[in-house]
C-alpha cells in the first residue's frame, strides 16, 4: 500500500497507540489522521499475499478486519498459538484496561506450522461500555458498542528461524567466543 506520506515516516506504534489512536477511532467511526492503515479482509488471503494490500513497514503489516471466527484462506488457516493466552493493554497514564491482544500462527493446509504470526487487537468489553456518552440514544448507543466489536487490528510478520529456535535473541561475537571456551574443559592439552 503506497500512502501519501513525508520522507522518512516510519510506523512502529506501540500495543496503547494501535489500540487507542487507530482502533478506538476506528470502531467509533472517527477521523483517524493519518489514515495509513487500510481496511482488508484477512482470511481470502495467505500472509504472503498481503505485501501491497496492508501498510507494510519493514517485515510487519497492519491492517484493519472486520472480527470473525472464521479464519480459513486459501492455503491454511490461523489458529491460536499454544501457550499465548490473551494480553492484555494497558493506557499507560493511568494502567485502565484499553484492550486485548491475540496471538495466532499461519499453518499450511497440510496441517504444517509455518514462520507466520498475527497479533490481533481488539477493544476490551470495558472499553466499549465506558465510550458511549450517557447523552447519546440507545439506538446509538448499541449502533456504536456494535461497531467496538466488529472492528480488530491485525499485524502480521514472519518469525525468522533464529527467533524461533533461541527465542528471538542473537548471540554476539562475544556471547560465541564465550561458549566456545566453554568446551576448553573437555579438551586435553598438552602439558
Amino acid at each position: 500500500m503506497a500512502a501519501n506520506l513525508p520522507p522518512g515516516f516510519r510506523f512502529c506504534p506501540s500495543d496503547e497507540e494501535l489500540v487507542v489512536h487507530f482502533l478506538h477511532r476506528k470502531a467509533a467511526l472517527l477521523p483517524c489522521h493519518p489514515d495509513v492503515i487500510p481496511d482488508l479482509d484477512l482470511y481470502p488471503y495467505d500472509p504472503w499475499e498481503l505485501d501491497g494490500k496492508a501498510l507494510s513497514e519493514g517485515k510487519q503489516c497492519y491492517f484493519y478486519s472486520r472480527r470473525t471466527q472464521n479464519r480459513i484462506t486459501n492455503n491454511g488457516c490461523w489458529k491460536p498459538m499454544v501457550g499465548h493466552v490473551e494480553e492484555p493493554i494497558l493506557a499507560s497514564e493511568n494502567n485502565k484496561l484499553v484492550g486485548i491482544k491475540k496471538y495466532f500462527i499461519f499453518y499450511a493446509a497440510e496441517g504444517i506450522k509455518t514462520n507466520w504470526i498475527m497479533e490481533e487487537y481488539l477493544l476490551s468489553e470495558h472499553c466499549t461500555s465506558d465510550s458511549s456518552p450517557s447523552t447519546k440514544s440507545s439506538k446509538t448507543r448499541a449502533r456504536s458498542k456494535q461497531d467496538y466489536s466488529k472492528w480488530v487490528i491485525c499485524r502480521v510478520y514472519e518469525r525468522s528461524y533464529e527467533e524461533e529456535e533461541d527465542g528471538g535473541k542473537e548471540l554476539s561475537c562475544l556471547d560465541e567466543v564465550f561458549l566456545s571456551l566453554e568446551d576448553l574443559d573437555e579438551i586435553s592439552l598438552p602439558n
